[in-house]
């Protein structure tokens, strides 16, 4: 790359790397809508049940009111007109079987994890990405028909979703070691934060097309949203800048030369380092963190919407916008915690190790602080907004921390180590909705959902102390196959120094050439 000259890129607008940027992010504002959006719309689904006289487990309460007394026989359904105007149903369903119905997209979830990564290292995360994410959209379209079948159905149907879209996370993080320079990650890993985009959003507008329409029209918004992001998708994503037709020579150089061999010559049929890789202390602490972590934000972005009703008694537009909003306040701390990461590592002014270290103390430590103020808001839902909301934006921290650190320490297999770490963590996704259920069943009060933020905090604390406390983010000797044996430990510090110096180099000859 010669010092005079010019990066110019004649065919494209932006860089390959932001068209990637956008497409990621919003391609997770996509995978959090569809695992999310029965969240809110279960608020509208569940009918008041009346007291001392209990409805049988599936039935609806339009079933119900079309009873004659002595009658067995169930009225005809709605007409036509009343399904054009998604005049909604409800369901007498208790708190455990919301419970089941919440956490029964993580059922299967977590199979998929491992299986997504290994797949996208041989098949690419464009394919691999791509059509798990659209799996899940394509299922919304069927929710409405499985919930007036019954809640095995709907549960079951779920389960399938949560099942197919399980490969979509750890088949990322293979692209973002092919396609990002390592002092670029944190901020590109905020693309990942896109989930919390999709939470912001699709809380409040659901809300407002509930409120409007009914719950019916929000899986049919969900599946149409989805399939414009997957043409796009497919459109203009490639898996490496090599096979990309439409990139500049000068960011395909920089990329290549910012990599350097941190990616290159691994074979795809090479054997994946399990053993190494399943005690390295690091990879162990980053399972932690995630979950600890996922813990806390899973409690408030599943249930927040049935804590702002029985709590604080707000309405459904009121609390899809109060459940929204932290996720938004989520992303912006994460790009701004990600600038701050990124420039610490530039200048030198902290090791790549406690970077994240600092960001991982943020997103669990600082996020349980917060968890325990909403524990102890009682009533007072002007307190409860404001914990809620710092303890979700805190979280953003992750991208810098334990996100960014499994790229860190091993390139080749970064996608597989997040499907290791996700197959563990996916247990918080049913955990968390049964621990609530078990809790709050016929007893929806402040003393109960306190219990519910004080398990979320002892998470957070002992994850993010550990994290603190035993992890590195080293480039592992075993991140190449065949040279972990007979690389000694000593050398591959040295060569971590090395690389540091010359991503430094190669980002300031880059931004010399920018300037000029």
């Amino acid at each position: 790359m010669g010092k005079g000259e010019k990066l110019k890129n004649p065919k494209e607008c932006c860089s390959a790397r932001d068209v990637l940027w956008y497409l990621v992010f919003i391609g997770f504002a996509v995978n959090y809508m569809v695992r999310i959006n029965l969240n809110i719309a279960i608020v509208s689904m569940v009918a008041t049940r009346p007291k001392n006289n209990r409805i049988s487990g599936n039935e609806t309460l339009f079933q119900l009111n079309s009873k004659v007394p002595g009658d067995r026989t169930v009225a005809t359904p709605p007409s036509l007109d009343a399904f054009l105007k998604f005049e909604s149903r409800k369901f007498d369903w208790d708190e455990k079987q919301q419970g089941s119905i919440l956490g029964s997209f993580f059922y299967l979830h977590w199979i998929t994890q491992i299986p997504g990564g290994l797949l996208a290292n041989r098949y690419g995360a464009k394919l691999v990405y791509g059509f798990s994410n659209y799996a899940g959209v394509l299922l919304c379209f069927f929710i409405p028909f499985c919930s007036y079948k019954g809640t095995a159905y709907l549960i079951g149907l779920r389960m399938l979703q949560g099942f197919l879209t399980g490969c979509a996370w750890p088949s990322m993080h293979s692209m973002t070691a092919r396609w990002i320079p390592p002092n670029e990650r944190s901020k590109f890993v905020t693309a990942y934060l896109g989930s919390s985009v999709g939470a912001a959003l699709t809380y409040p507008i659901c809300g407002f097309i509930i409120d409007r329409w009914g719950w019916e029209l929000v899986f049919y918004v969900s599946g149409v949203m989805g399939t414009l992001w997957f043409l796009a998708w497919w459109a203009l994503v490639y898996d490496s800048p090599v096979d990309h037709p439409r990139i500049s020579d000068k960011e395909k150089e920089y990329i290549v030369a910012s990599l350097g061999k941190s990616v290159a010559g691994v074979k795809q049929q090479a054997p994946v380092p399990w053993l190494k890789m399943t005690t390295n202390v690091t990879v162990l602490m980053n399972i932690l963190a995630q979950w600890g972590g996922v813990w806390g934000l899973f409690t408030l972005m599943t249930h927040a919407p049935t804590y702002f009703k029985f709590i604080h008694g707000w309405n459904i537009r009121a609390t899809g916008l109060l459940s929204g909003m932290p996720h938004l306040i989520r992303m912006l701390w994460a790009f701004l915690f990600s600038q701050l990461g990124d420039y610490l590592l530039r200048s030198n002014k902290m090791t790549r190790s406690n970077v994240r270290k600092l960001a991982t103390a943020v997103c669990c430590i600082v996020q349980g602080v917060f968890m325990l103020g909403l524990a102890y808001s009682g009533c007072d839902y002007n307190a409860a907004i404001i914990f809620l909301t710092l303890a979700v934006a805190s979280h953003g921290a992750v991208s810098t921390g334990p996100l960014a650190s499994i790229v860190d320490i091993s390139p080749n297999y970064a996608s597989v180590i997040l499907g290791f770490c996700n197959t563990i963590v996916a247990l918080v996704g049913f955990l968390t909705p049964m621990v609530v259920g078990q809790l709050t069943f016929q007893n929806q009060t402040s003393g109960q959902w306190q219990k519910v933020f004080w398990i979320a905090a002892g998470f957070l604390f002992v994850s993010g102390i550990s994290y603190v406390l035993f992890a590195k983010s080293e480039l592992q000797s075993w991140n190449t196959p065949g040279k972990a044996d007979e690389v000694p430990e000593s050398e591959v510090m040295m060569k971590n120094n090395r690389d540091k110096e010359e991503e430094s180099k190669v980002t300031l000859m880059y931004a010399d050439v920018k300037e000029k």
